[in-house]
């Protein structure tokens, strides 16, 4: 069994299911997790007060699959 994680933007999430179940993939686990990147984060005003955003959300995707089907 082969297992592969993924870390996506939230709003890629319906487009990369729809691609997986066209390839006939159509089991997975999805999580909500934050991290950052290339994005390195971000400033927000809250009341009056700036806050950096350092860490974004984003979702984990977690697809095994059989070896044969590799």
């Amino acid at each position: 069994m082969k297992l592969t994680i993924a870390i996506i933007q939230p709003h890629k999430l319906e487009e990369v299911k729809a691609e997986l179940n066209s390839q006939k993939i159509e089991r997975l686990t999805v999580s909500d997790v934050q991290g950052y990147g290339r994005q390195k984060g971000k400033t927000e005003v809250y009341r009056g007060h700036e806050y950096q955003v350092n860490l974004i959300r984003k979702v984990r995707l977690e697809i095994a699959v059989n070896d044969d089907f590799v």
